[in-house]
Formats: structure tokens, C-alpha cells, sequence
């Protein structure tokens, strides 16, 4: 598995070379003053010994900042937020989205990305203690120690119900331990240039050497939309899922997107459609979406909040967001 994991994350890095260029380059159009210490820096990327990029330009196809987008100009009132268009690669909006923040679940997004690229989603996977988490408030999907699952499963228990049970399970049958696990999300994300990331655990509960940033979510969450596995499962409104439990009795559960423009319990903007998302909320992290759609004409988008100080106020200003891929 160590092997796999070197070769998978070694081909990415190759797209890395001439990245620095754009992104310095965005660092000096696009953040007007907001941003003093740049996350994207020449000593983090990784050139030939002839001075010369290793492969084709990272950023080429990825979202910068060109200063046209509009920066705080009061239709979003959490800590950070950025609306990314994937079919011109500008960025309309954004404002603090180099700001380290606490994204509580939407760490699952990676946490999925990882299982789908070095798991077997047919794979039966016994859940351990691992899976028991008695952090009050902590989302679950229910499932105990004993219980048989495939990974598949699980991934929609992750992803629907934001289970963190579902997240210790994924993480102890791909990597053996939580800890073990954290390091391929991390070798993950400084391989798609996500480098003011760090995680400490599969499923986003609060601790202070967990964080990561808006443009870094986009990056996250643009490269599991690569995988149709994940474009499917943050799609699905609902999963019904049947398996045994440490007795051998078959449980089913019935388990629910907490996207509320996918369950039709938040209206989507006129002209856009909401195909995918992951919620995040914890006390220190506050309330935080990430979402993908695309609009009537095709043009699709990712966009994120983070750090709302209430539910509807995400919703609100998530839809303020989604408002300026039509206005």
C-alpha cells in the first residue's frame, strides 16, 4: 500500500513545477493587501536540477485570483467564502479565502477522496472501537463496533449524515490508525498544492493543528470531483443501507444529505443547479458549506463558505454566492 501510495502521489506532484509562477502571480493581482504571507511559495515547489518545471503547469487548468472579482463588497457575512468558476478559472468572488480556518466536516471531502483513491469500494469492512465517538454534538451515522459494511457504505455515511463514526471506520481499514490515515490526507494535500492544510483526523472535530482555507477546500474538492464515485455520493439526496451487525441481524438505516439545496429544504437560486456538497459545523469552526453546481448554460462552479455564525446566515449567504453566477 505504501508503494501505491508514493507512485499515485508522485504522479500528481509532477503537474506541480511551474505553479509558483501563477500563484505568485495571483498573489500580486488578486488579494488586494488580504493576504501577507503566501501559502503558495517558489521553496515548496519542486523544479528539475536544470531550474526548470518537471511537467505541464499545475495551475493551468485551476481557479486563480486576476483581481477582476469582487472582494468583500457585503453580500457575505461569514469569515470566508469564494465562488470559483471551473469553466473560465476566474474567481467572481472572494474574501479572506487565504484565511486559516477550522473546516470541521467538510474534511470528510478529503477523507473520501483518499478511501476512493486507495481503498476497494466493494471491500467488507468490520468497524472497530475506532468508529465510537462520544464528543457531545458529534455528528453519526449510527453504526458500532462489530457492524459489516463495504467502504462504499460507509463513504455515504460519511458524506449524507456527516457520520464521524463512518470517518474513524473508513480511516483505521485504509491506513490501520486515525494518525496513519492524517498522513495520507496530508501527503495528499501538499500533492494537489493544498498548502495551508493540515489535518489531524478524518472527520473534522475541533483541534488546533486541523485546519485549512477556502481556496484550499476548492482545490480539495475540485480533485474529488475527478472521481465519479464522489460525484455521485454528494449528489444522492438519501441512501437506504442494509448490512449485519456484530450478531449477524441485518440493520438498515435510511441516511440523509445535510445539503439543503439538494433535500429541497433551501431553494436554489434561479438558473443555477446545486449538484453536490458537504456541510460543516462545530463551535469553533462555526457553520461552513462547500458546494458544486452548474448553471443553465453549462458553466459549472465551486463555491464555499466558511465560519457563518448560523445555519440560515449560511444558506443566506451561500445563496448570495450562487446569485452572482446568474447576476
Amino acid at each position: 500500500m505504501e508503494r501505491s501510495i508514493q507512485i499515485t502521489t508522485l504522479k500528481r506532484r509532477a503537474r506541480i513545477g511551474a505553479a509558483v509562477l501563477l500563484f505568485a502571480a495571483a498573489g500580486l493581482t488578486g488579494c488586494r493587501g488580504e493576504v501577507t504571507e503566501r501559502p503558495y511559495t517558489l521553496a515548496e515547489r519542486e523544479f528539475s536540477s536544470d531550474g526548470f518545471p518537471q511537467a505541464e503547469l499545475f495551475a493551468a487548468d485551476l481557479c486563480v485570483p486576476d483581481g477582476s472579482g469582487a472582494y468583500e463588497d457585503g453580500t457575505v457575512t461569514a469569515e470566508a467564502a469564494a465562488l470559483f468558476s471551473l469553466s473560465d478559472g476566474t474567481v467572481p468572488y472572494y474574501k479572506n479565502m487565504y484565511e486559516r480556518l477550522y473546516p470541521a466536516s467538510i474534511t470528510k471531502v478529503m477523507t473520501a477522496l483518499v478511501a476512493i483513491r486507495h481503498g476497494n469500494l466493494d471491500d467488507l469492512v468490520t468497524v472497530t472501537e475506532d468508529a465510537v465517538i462520544t464528543e457531545a454534538g458529534a455528528s453519526l451515522c449510527n453504526i458500532h463496533p462489530g457492524d459489516q459494511l463495504t467502504l462504499e457504505q460507509l463513504l455515504y455515511g460519511l458524506m449524507l449524515p456527516s457520520g464521524n463514526d463512518a470517518g474513524a471506520a473508513i480511516a483505521v481499514h485504509i491506513a490501520g490508525s486515525i494518525p496513519d490515515f492524517a498522513a495520507m490526507m496530508n501527503e495528499e494535500a501538499k500533492a494537489i498544492g493544498a498548502t495551508g492544510t493540515h489535518f489531524t483526523n478524518p472527520h473534522g472535530l475541533t483541534d488546533e493543528d486541523h485546519y485549512t482555507t477556502a481556496y484550499d477546500l476548492y482545490l480539495i474538492y475540485n480533485e474529488a470531483m475527478k472521481e465519479p464515485e464522489f460525484r455521485k455520493i454528494v449528489g444522492t439526496p438519501s441512501y437506504y443501507a442494509e448490512y449485519v451487525d456484530q450478531a449477524g441481524e441485518t440493520v438498515t438505516q435510511t441516511w440523509k444529505m445535510g445539503n439543503q439545496f439538494l433535500t429541497g429544504d433551501r431553494e436554489t437560486p434561479e438558473g443555477v443547479t446545486v449538484t453536490g456538497g458537504k456541510t460543516g459545523t462545530t463551535s469553533a469552526a462555526g457553520y461552513c458549506l462547500i458546494i458544486s453546481s452548474q448553471a443553465d448554460s453549462g458553466e459549472e462552479y465551486i463555491s464555499v463558505v466558511l465560519k457563518a455564525d448560523s445555519r440560515p446566515a449560511l444558506y443566506d449567504n451561500m445563496t448570495n454566492l450562487v446569485n452572482k453566477i446568474v447576476n
